[in-house]
């Protein structure tokens, strides 16, 4: 293909960042120098056999783990996180092996345990050695929204993460515990999305959906929200129902937006797109996928005003 980058491809393409945000509830972070990190998410060059053996074998019992990293950090004092428990732990590169066998068998961990930790971890792929677009844009993103952090009071710890997931996608991020992931996250956008955030609102410009939401519900979600939010506020959503088949669905939602309530119909239709979804991908060239439009139809409570029946939010 005539293409660099699988994720200039994915923008002229006008891929939909709805319905991508598929990523595990129960994650564990590894701090790990980048410049060892393998291919596979979990994975470092320096590791030993037996360390990658037991993070796949947590991998496989249902545990997201991501290696990550901060300049300047330690290389062989690590620090782990599990989430959403909010738990940190410090533990030295020649205890890992005893750490994670007190962890597998629901042994005591105080030994290694930190203070909770308190403000949402932020974490920006910058996996170059799995997709170069992470390193492209990845990186840049990671450092504003670090810096971001830095100059302003805002509540986070920033990472630099790897594999997230939607590497054409990048800069691609995730904000844990709450599992909200977002793509296309620019330098520029960094301070916008962090101040909403804070106020734990979604930053709508990248988010990609709920994550424990299917692929038509995301769209349907962020069709929703983006429908119903205003310049001071986002509506909480409950998902009602969801009809229909692999073509067309019909999902309902209960909507509150300070006093006002009501219910949203949002009508999805899938169409099928040729993308490619990494750059290795690009001289195999694109495979066919599915993504979904949704179109609002209004329903409102009665206190409320109700806005032109025309009015339709597509992703």
């Amino acid at each position: 293909m005539n293409h660099t980058f699988c994720a200039e491809l994915s923008r002229e393409q006008h891929d939909p960042l709805a319905g991508s945000a598929a990523h595990a509830e129960r994650n564990l972070l590894l701090s790990w120098p980048r410049s060892k990190w393998l291919r596979k998410l979990r994975h470092a060059s320096d590791m030993s056999d037996s360390l990658k053996q037991t993070l796949d074998t947590l991998a496989d019992d249902g545990l997201r783990i991501n290696l990550i990293q901060q300049p300047g950090m330690e290389k062989y004092q690590h620090q782990l996180f599990l989430m959403p428990e909010r738990r940190r732990f410090r533990v030295a590169r020649g205890e890992l092996e005893a750490f994670f066998t007190a962890f597998q068998s629901g042994s005591n961990l105080s030994q290694w345990e930190q203070p909770p930790l308190l403000n949402d971890l932020v974490l920006c792929c910058t996996h170059g050695t799995k997709d170069k677009c992470c390193a492209k844009y990845g990186y840049k993103t990671f450092k504003a929204l670090a810096s971001t952090v830095a100059e302003h009071p805002l509540p986070f710890e920033v990472w630099e993460s790897s594999h997230l997931g939607g590497c054409r996608l990048a800069a691609s991020v995730i904000i844990l515990p709450n599992v909200r992931k977002y793509g296309r996250i620019t330098p520029e956008q960094a301070l916008p999305f962090l101040q909403a955030e804070a106020h734990q609102q979604r930053y709508l410009p990248g988010y990609r959906g709920g994550s424990q939401l299917t692929p038509a519900q995301q769209s349907a979600e962020i069709a929703a929200l983006t429908h119903l939010s205003t310049d001071t506020g986002q509506p909480t959503l409950t998902l009602i129902s969801d009809h229909g088949d692999d073509e067309t669905r019909e999902i309902r939602w209960q909507w509150q937006l300070g006093h006002e309530q009501g219910e949203l119909t949002v009508h999805c239709q899938a169409t099928t797109l040729w993308r490619v979804d990494t750059c290795a991908d690009l001289e195999q060239g694109p495979t066919e996928s599915t993504v979904w439009q949704a179109k609002v139809s209004w329903g409102y409570a009665p206190s409320s005003t109700p806005p032109p029946p025309d009015k339709q939010a597509m992703r």
